[in-house]
């Protein structure tokens, strides 16, 4: 590594400047590319970044990470240069830009580009909005691991619909540049017509895939109209043409399952949460009213996300009523206290379920029912991702969508790099005999509980291993489901937990 560092130093200081930023490129089109169009759009994601802020902390966004793109890239920069060494071999030695010159900025990142996808098959495959996707992804590498670069902001999933217009499949790149399908809607007009995953498709209405952009390949699968597409498809079976029309697919973002009372138990609600959306609130609102004798709740946030603090409001809000759910912090010294506006439709019993999937608003919900005391939290550690996303406009049309905005829980406990600590841990009951132990050490009172939620000096990485991840998920369910009807079924041990 110190042999590279003084390797990449000689040439710094040595090699002539080469290029000046006007004579970075040779002609309009390069490589496919129009140069000074990607530049305009490298310049327009810069100046946006540069004025974000990161949840109080000071950030800078650097040319330098451009190398994540490619293990075999290494970028040196001074004040004065950008050099770009592949491998042991300089392959490129541009000006490095003045401070806020972003047209600059935008040259050199493309010039750097151009250089790499020289050198890289699977860059080279990329189109333009493919560039700015896995370049935004590489300069957030350190700060935003879930930030990113859409295409539009009609492609942004509007959080009051669960309505999704497709010819039924997802798909990408791969590569070598064929665009491959990775996953089949059950019961869409694709799953109808036999297309499956690993699917490669070469053309589209005539055209070659080769040709069309990744921009206007998903305008095409996914639209606002009823359209029809005619495909050409290479299968492990032959080419296969196929015509599909554009069709609407439902999809919910919570399912509702009623286990109806009987001679042994109280009528249980399980509420499963896909997504913190509109559409999840409606759901659930509407099944609370419709089940309002229910003796018991589960509601199932093990693979819920969301990064949209109303909706997650209205959602606490349901079982809540107006108390704190949590705290958004954009800044170092501003911070937002997020309350829902109505009162609560439910005072049922409730267990919430969470695990390592559980990430975003889902974090602070969890975390608001166990801070009002609300609900039993069981499962295992949540993600610890708890952050809220921003949309910043680009002047292509496109948006970056940056996770600058910090979670905290609604007494202002820290959420993100935290997660939340479930009251009882799944993992550590893991049969009949165990389950038994557990809820006899309740009833007794030798349940001993540490409210590692609000302990600011917790082990985190201890804590996550002494409760770990459930690795088979069969298993998982059907521990929580074992759990959570005893709790729920069981007044006594769910007074004692609640008391705890």
């Amino acid at each position: 590594m110190k042999i590279k560092k003084l390797f990449l130093a000689f040439f710094l200081i040595f090699s002539p400047c080469v290029l000046f930023a006007s004579e970075l490129f040779h002609d309009k089109i390069e490589d496919g590319l129009d140069v000074y169009a990607v530049s305009e759009v490298f310049a327009d994601i810069y100046e946006k970044l540069d004025g974000v802020n990161w949840a109080g902390k000071n950030i800078d966004i650097v040319i330098e990470g451009l190398e994540k793109l490619n293990p075999n890239a290494h970028i040196a920069a001074t004040g004065e240069r950008a050099v770009l060494v592949w491998g042991d071999e300089l392959i490129a030695n541009y000006p490095y830009p003045e401070s806020k010159d972003w047209k600059s900025y935008g040259e050199i990142t493309t010039a750097l580009l151009l250089k790499m996808r020289e050198k890289d098959a699977q860059l080279h495959a990329l189109s333009d909005a493919g560039l700015y996707q896995v370049v935004v992804n590489a300069l957030l590498s350190s700060v935003d691991q879930n930030g990113n670069y859409i295409y539009s902001r009609d492609a942004i999933n509007d959080s009051d619909t669960r309505i999704l217009t497709s010819i039924g499949f997802d798909g990408g790149r791969d590569f070598r540049g064929n665009f491959r399908i990775t996953g089949v809607y059950k019961d869409s007009p694709a799953d109808n017509a036999g297309i499956h995953e690993g699917d490669i498709i070469s053309e589209v209405n005539g055209e070659r895939v080769s040709k069309i952009s990744d921009s206007e390949m998903s305008a095409i699968l996914s639209g606002y109209n009823s359209g029809t597409v005619k495909l050409k498809l290479l299968t492990p079976f032959g080419n296969k043409h196929v015509t599909l029309r554009r069709a609407t697919v439902v999809l919910a973002d919570a399912d509702i399952i009623h286990r109806a009372k009987n001679e042994t138990m109280d009528g249980v609600l399980e509420i499963v949460v896909h997504k913190i959306s509109n559409g999840s609130v409606d759901i659930i609102n509407e099944a609370l009213n419709k089940y309002n004798d229910v003796g018991g709740i589960v509601l199932d946030l093990r693979t819920a996300v969301g990064d949209d603090e109303r909706t997650a409001a209205k959602m606490a809000g349901l079982f809540l009523g107006q108390k704190p759910v949590m705290r958004i912090s954009e800044t170092a010294v501003d911070e937002l206290e997020v309350v829902p506006g109505g009162d609560a439709v439910t005072n049922a019993p409730v267990v919430v379920l969470i695990s390592d999937t559980t990430r975003g608003t889902a974090e602070a919900i969890a975390s608001a029912f166990y801070e009002n005391k609300r609900g039993v939290l069981i499962g295992t550690p949540t993600a610890g991702r708890s952050r809220i996303a921003s949309h910043i406009d680009l002047n292509n049309g496109g948006v970056l969508e940056l996770f600058n905005k910090s979670v905290k829980t609604g007494n202002g406990n820290v959420l993100d790099g935290h997660g939340v600590f479930p009251l009882v841990c799944l993992s550590n009951i893991r049969n009949t005999q165990q389950r038994e132990a557990f809820f006899l050490n309740v009833m007794n009172g030798d349940f001993n509980a540490h409210d590692y939620n609000s302990d600011k000096n917790v082990d985190v990485k201890a804590l996550r291993k002494a409760c770990p991840n459930i690795t088979n998920g069969s298993d998982e369910d059907n521990m929580a489901t074992a759990v959570s009807m005893k709790i729920l079924t069981d007044k006594q041990i769910y007074n004692e937990l609640m008391d705890l």
